[in-house]
């Protein structure tokens, strides 16, 4: 069953740039890994130093694998560079019938 997961990051302003960059290495890894099915990166439009990341994984142990990998096990290091800790939500889609 598909993993739907959405994160919100907000950076310290003084550490957006690298906050980003880092960010984009991890959708250009993500994206590398056989379980992953979307990952995709925003910026917030009124508060740039708001990422959102909305991915969707083909299972929770594809979901698991992912968050064993090195660049996302590093990301957690310098979380002093971000004003709280990250948001993560699990979610499932609704269908709706029209």
């Amino acid at each position: 069953m598909p993993v739907y997961l959405t994160a919100v990051i907000k950076s310290q302003t003084a550490y957006r740039d690298e906050v980003r960059e880092t960010l984009l290495n991890m959708v250009t890894e993500s994206r590398k890994e056989p379980a992953c099915i979307q990952y995709d990166l925003f910026q917030d439009s009124s508060d740039p130093d708001v990422f959102v990341f909305r991915e969707i994984w083909e299972s929770r142990e594809g979901l698991d694998a992912h968050n064993e990998q090195p660049y996302i096990r590093a990301f957690g290091a310098p979380l002093e560079k971000l004003q709280t800790d990250p948001e993560i939500y699990l979610m499932q889609p609704l269908d709706i019938a029209r």
